[in-house]
Order: structure tokens, then sequence, then C-alpha cells
């Protein structure tokens, strides 16, 4: 794929639809669209108009949250549920039980900064608090660490303190990055490949062969999994260094991805498409409609 193809997906944000909300019964529409501008798609279906940028699962719980241009959203039993106030999350960092950080723009009638910098909610987004940044940064790319927290708003930046924010020598543009609270590791989807940092996002290299996937999600410290523009799915055992595709494929556009390990040891896979949430409890080798 060119590096122009992979950029036209990569700018073009989800869009929660009418269409989809109603075909899928969970209502969890969001269309990742390669080929039209997300002004011309956008539809307004009980009171959410937007585009998606993240999601987070509870794999105990299957509660399905989706962070969107109007904010985050419970898509569990149907029809998205709001929570929280408006604010357009395009940055969107799951840190677990409960504690998000994001980062973009806020809605109406908010006292925030615009944009809002590095923000965060310790009660499932039901408020959110100012960290750092605020007024300067939006960071469209964003993830937690072992070590802090890295993001991208044109530069790719890290923090230890939540406070104080180093800018990193690299030239990577990342669409997305992952990582998790149990790790130094983190990923980049670039257009050149899947990046890879061991030291919390201080410096990068490309594995060879690394593929070209538009997002990634971690399972747990050493299972990643990665979705490409298409919709098929690669898998890495070694936390990114090498990747190996699974045979499955997502029939809608991918938009986001959440990842989790069961019980029985099995990779669980969730991938918000534009025609619901598509769910894999076999590591990505075969896809169903989430119900």
């Amino acid at each position: 794929m060119s590096h122009l193809a992979f950029t036209k997906r990569a700018r073009n944000r989800v869009v929660l639809t009418a269409a989809a909300l109603s075909v899928a019964v969970l209502g969890a529409g969001c269309a990742q669209q390669p080929t039209r501008s997300p002004d011309t798609a956008q539809v307004t279906t009980t009171g959410v108009t937007g585009h998606v940028h993240g999601m987070n699962v509870d794999p105990e719980t299957g509660r399905v949250l989706l962070a969107a241009h109007e904010g985050l959203f419970d898509i569990t039993s149907g029809a998205p549920e709001k929570i929280g106030p408006t604010i357009d999350l395009m940055g969107f960092a799951p840190a677990g039980e409960d504690h998000f950080y994001a980062s973009g723009h806020p809605g109406p009638g908010s006292d925030m900064p615009n944009p809002v910098g590095l923000i965060h909610s310790t009660d499932g987004g039901t408020t959110w608090k100012p960290l750092s940044l605020q007024g300067e940064s939006d960071f469209h790319a964003l993830t937690v660490t072992r070590d802090g927290i890295v993001g991208f708003d044109g530069q790719v930046r890290r923090t230890g303190d939540l406070e104080t924010w180093e800018t990193v020598e690299t030239d990577i543009q990342p669409y997305n990055l992952s990582g998790t609270p149990v790790s130094r590791v983190v990923l980049a989807t670039t257009e050149q490949g899947v990046h890879r940092s061991g030291d919390a996002g201080r410096t990068w290299d490309l594995p060879a062969d690394a593929p070209i996937l538009l997002l990634t999600a971690f399972a747990d410290n050493s299972t990643a999994v990665g979705v490409a523009p298409g919709g098929t799915i690669q898998v890495s055992d070694d936390a990114g260094q090498t990747w190996e595709a699974t045979g499955g494929t997502v029939k809608g556009q991918p938009a986001a991805v959440a990842a989790a390990i069961g019980e029985d040891r099995q990779t669980r896979i969730w991938v918000a498409t534009d025609t619901g949430v598509e769910y894999s409890p076999d590591g990505g080798a075969t896809f169903e409609a989430l119900n």
C-alpha cells in the first residue's frame, strides 16, 4: 500500500452513523471513511454526532466504551449512553480500573481551554480533570506506559510525572500509539510499518518485516494485536517485534481495537467498525458481530 493511501485512511476519522446504529443492535456505528470527507458523513442519532477515536473493553463485564467527537459513550446495551461532559476525545488511553487519559477539544459550554491538553478521569469518564499542556497540545494519539504517557501532537512527546514533557528526537508520524501500564513497550503505526520502543517512547526502531497496520492494542504485556487498513488481523507474541497473520478479517472498516487474554488463555479481540463491533474469541481467526 502506498504512503499516500495510508495517510488518507489515517487522516479520515471514524463517524457514528444512523445506518450502523439501527442495523447493529448494540448501536456501535462507526465508519473509517477513506474516500469521503467526514463532514459529508456526519449524521445525528440520539444526540450523537462525530468521529470515533478510541475504545475500551472490560473483558470481565463485557462493557464496551467508545471515545468520540461528542465524548465518551457506553454502547454495551444497545443505543449509545453518554458518559460525562461533551469533549472531543481525540486521544484516548485507558489505564485500567475506570482510569482514562485523554486529549482533544472542549465541547459547547465547557470552561476547559482549547485544546484541553492532557486530562484524566478516575471515575470512568464521568468527570475529567486537567493535568498539563492546557491550551497548548491536542494529542491525536496517546498511550499509557509503565513510565508515564506517550503522545503525538505533531511531535512525539513523553512525560513521566504527567506535568513536564520532553520532545522525543524522532521523525516518525504515528497514527496510533499503544502501550500498557505494566510495560515500557510502545507501538506506533506509521506509513513505514509498526515502529517499536522498548523504553517508554524515548527511542524507536522499525523491526524487520514490520507490517503496515492502522491500529494496535495490547492484550497483555507481551501479546499485541493489529488491524490492517483492509481489516486483516495480525498478532505478535513478542510485544511487536514480529507479527503473524491470523487468517481473520473484520468485515467493516476498522475504527478502534481492544484486546484481552481470556481465562482459556485465548486472545480476545474487539474491533469497532462501520457496521458495529466485531468480536473474536479465538485470537483473531474468526470474527462475529458482538450482540
